[in-house]
């Protein structure tokens, strides 16, 4: 169970949780839980105790701070490593990422980088370059084959209506051929 703080003993208590409380997560607005916390006195029964150094004092604590312990890893990131050597966007960031050098079992010497990610290369532009064109191509397409299909219905209301034209005008001059003979 998590320690809080606040918390004036060296057991677990429950206490009704809700929004904005540590410990604690609502699933649904303005749920509240009763939930098990530990108090915040450090007692026998804690087995681990994880701690940050906030503030350093005169003397060094022999293996915790007498010794910095570099980071293993440079940055990745394209933009992170223009950040980390103060590069300016000309700059081929290509050359300054951190590399590892070591002998493998063979007895070859091996160089291992990352792979630098967010890298603008022309391939990448080229890439982006295709994708606007396919996406304009496919406007360009659409729009030709709306058109298209406009003017198709367009022919097919006037074939309709000349149609009913001429069957109306059948039925008239039939009508009057019909009373001329009556």
């Amino acid at each position: 169970f998590p320690m809080r703080q606040g918390i004036l003993t060296n057991t677990r208590v429950s206490l009704l949780m809700q929004k904005g409380h540590k410990c604690y997560r609502q699933r649904r607005t303005g749920e509240r839980k009763r939930k098990a916390v530990r108090g915040c006195i450090v007692g026998q029964d804690i087995a681990v105790l994880n701690l940050v150094v906030s503030k350093m004092g005169e003397k060094d604590i022999p293996g915790l701070t007498d010794d910095s312990v570099p980071r293993r890893l440079g940055p990745k990131r394209a933009n992170n490593i223009r950040k980390l050597f103060n590069l300016t966007k000309d700059d081929d960031v290509r050359d300054y990422v951190i590399a590892r050098e070591f002998t493998n079992k063979k007895g070859r010497s091996i160089r291992k980088a990352p792979k630098i990610q967010r890298l603008v290369t022309p391939l990448t532009l080229q890439r982006k370059r295709a994708r606007k064109e396919e996406q304009m191509n496919s406007v360009r397409r659409n729009q030709q084959e709306a058109a298209a299909y406009k003017k198709v219905v367009a022919q097919r209301l006037a074939e309709q209506k000349e149609a009913r034209r001429s069957l109306i005008s059948k039925r008239r001059s039939t009508r009057k051929s019909q009373k001329v003979a009556a």
